[in-house]
């Protein structure tokens, strides 16, 4: 959880961060931070919803992850919200009661959209023209970097593109010193120290846990395929590596990778593991970042578990080698 004064505390020193609104039609930070409960009837999944952003911002804050923040009450976003309510003795069935958003609100304090001032490092570079489809075609290049300024800032503050550009109507990211709207979600404190990790692969969720048993985080996740299934029983941390060079061995036969010879992909954001790479016990296992945050939980993984980058860094800070991952399967 966030703590208050913490929270505040560095919210003070970061002076780039305020609340002034800014506006973009139909959504913007004002509506955001304004947003009262969503209503007991969803808003349309399809459009952007203020209630919905600030409730997603909320959970991130929380530590209760829903993934990219869209706007948008998608699986993930509904899976952080049951788990929220379930780690405060609340119920969730599809509606936000008031229990639930009261606590919520409550769980860490700052507007849930600030103003950011984007600095030279936002928009140095150098950036791909386009990230390859296929691993084969990754090889040769330098470094795997991000496309534009906007999709480094979205991950940033971990949200969509769409968002971010939605709340800056016009704005092309590409100048030092420019003001922007962004998600509120950057957080001063360290990570605990994890004890246990659980990794649901019925619910595809991955969890962090305290020697106590308290509930630290909890991730939305792509966990195995059917292809290359996700192993069950307990592993152990052997590693943690940040921006990791990839590594494909062939004898994995991934589908759609035609070489039969392994070959390296280098490190940046949108390598095929992303930030980070957490080794596991098990050959070929690991917990890792990925380049498209807006398909955790929606796509196939190559066995291993695939979390948004920042999701990946924090749950890197907070194990360490030794730290038992056990694999579990629940009814849904």
């Amino acid at each position: 959880m966030f703590r208050r004064f913490a929270f505040a505390r560095f919210a003070a020193a970061l002076l780039f961060l305020s609340t002034t609104p800014v506006v973009a039609a139909g959504l913007d930070a004002a509506s955001i931070n304004d947003a009262a409960a969503p209503p007991a009837r969803l808003p349309d999944r399809q459009q952007p919803s203020p209630s919905i952003a600030r409730l997603e911002i909320l959970l991130d804050r929380a530590h209760f992850s829903p993934g990219e923040v869209d706007g948008k009450l998608g699986e993930n976003a509904q899976k952080a919200l049951a788990a929220f309510a379930e780690a405060n003795g609340l119920s969730f069935d599809k509606a936000v009661t008031a229990d639930l958003w009261t606590r919520l609100v409550a769980a860490s304090e700052g507007a849930a959209v600030a103003t950011y001032t984007i600095v030279d490092a936002d928009v140095k570079g150098p950036f791909l023209s386009k990230v390859p489809a296929k691993m084969e075609s990754m090889k040769n290049l330098p470094a795997l970097n991000y496309t534009s300024p906007r999709e480094a800032l979205a991950e940033k503050f971990h949200m969509s593109e769409a968002l971010l550009q939605a709340l800056n109507p016009g704005q092309k990211f590409d100048k030092a010193g420019a003001t922007i709207a962004v998600a509120n979600v950057l957080d001063p404190e360290k990570p605990a120290p994890v004890a246990r990790v659980e990794v649901d692969k019925t619910r595809q969720t991955l969890k962090t846990f305290d020697a106590a048993g308290k509930l630290l985080g909890f991730y939305p996740a792509t966990v195995g395929s059917t292809e290359k299934p996700t192993p069950s029983g307990t592993l152990k941390v052997t590693a943690i590596n940040k921006n990791p060079t990839y590594r494909y061995n062939p004898k994995y036969k991934f589908k759609g990778v035609k070489s039969k010879r392994p070959f390296t992909i280098k490190p940046g954001p949108n390598n095929p593991v992303g930030v980070v790479w957490i080794n596991l016990s098990g050959e070929g296992y690991g917990i890792h970042g990925t380049p498209d945050p807006g398909k955790i939980s929606k796509a196939e993984s190559h066995g291993c578990v695939r979390l948004t980058n920042w999701d990946a860094l924090r749950v890197a800070a907070g194990v360490a080698k030794g730290t038992p991952v056990a694999f579990v399967e629940s009814s849904r």
